[in-house]
């Protein structure tokens, strides 16, 4: 696999972080926290939805920081966030809980969740069914598997492991090739991300290039690149209707106002 420089050492660094992680708390323990963990809310269910109702399904973006933009949001408390992003009108939301690159945590999922009655999308780089369990024991309604960082064996296994939990799995793909590895799994949350991985530039036409070989019953969600309403409207006119949306809504004030007014 041809795998981007700054996500080798993402992915490196969880190898790492999930051998720290697990001589603390062993992956049986975390299975047994797994079980008392509050009951999951459908993710997957909550973007269909919004697309019945004829509306456009918003996973929110809760995320301060990134390797390429630095600091996104000074001001950063989870809860408000995703209080402004329920009453903004979104779907669900997403998390960032990467330590090292994003500067997230986990306790911004748990705070974020019990903030509001919307499905989280733990986003992290998941690489062992160890970070999978973690996922479910911190609140998390779906998780994020990222093709260009998995061979199809990881995939799968990670895929059978999160649905086993109760958990929807959305799995982010940025090209052709690693769309052709996704549509095998049997995942109906597909990801499609318009930013390039190796050169970091952005185009809305990588969702539209891959648009007509979406299977019929997966549910097609567009990742970065909305920047604005003529954005939306394109993406809704070819009948694309869930947005992952973070960076535009962190650098506004009121975060869910933001939203309102871009997809509203």
């Amino acid at each position: 696999m041809n795998t981007p420089t700054i996500l080798k050492k993402i992915i490196d660094r969880k190898w790492e972080e999930v051998k720290e992680r697990s001589s603390q708390v062993t992956i049986n323990e975390l299975s047994k926290l797994a079980k008392d963990a509050d009951p999951v809310r459908g993710f997957k269910a909550s973007l269909e939805s919004k697309i019945a109702a004829g509306l456009p399904a918003v996973i929110s973006e809760i995320k301060k920081a990134s390797p390429s933009k630095g600091v996104l949001r000074e001001h950063f408390v989870p809860a408000d966030i995703a209080k402004s992003y329920e009453k903004g009108g979104a779907a669900c939301l997403s998390v960032l809980t990467d330590v090292d690159y994003f500067q997230g945590s986990d306790e911004y999922l748990k705070q974020a969740r019990a903030a509001c009655s919307l499905p989280v999308l733990r986003k992290d780089f998941m690489v062992d069914p160890y970070q999978v369990v973690e996922a479910r024991t911190l609140g998390a309604d779906c998780i994020l598997l990222i093709v260009a960082a998995l061979s199809d064996q990881q995939m799968s296994e990670l895929n059978a492991c999160a649905l086993e939990l109760g958990m929807d799995v959305l799995v982010e793909t940025h090209d052709e090739s690693e769309f052709e590895r996704a549509i095998n799994l049997p995942s109906p949350l597909l990801g499609i991300n318009n930013r390039n991985l190796h050169t970091f530039d952005l185009t809305l036409d990588t969702t539209f290039n891959l648009l007509p070989h979406v299977p019929k019953d997966t549910l097609l969600v567009t990742e970065s690149g909305i920047m604005g309403p003529e954005d939306v409207k394109l993406m809704r006119e070819k009948d694309v209707n869930a947005f992952l949306v973070g960076e535009v809504f962190m650098r506004a004030d009121d975060p869910g106002a933001e939203l309102n007014k871009l997809f509203f």
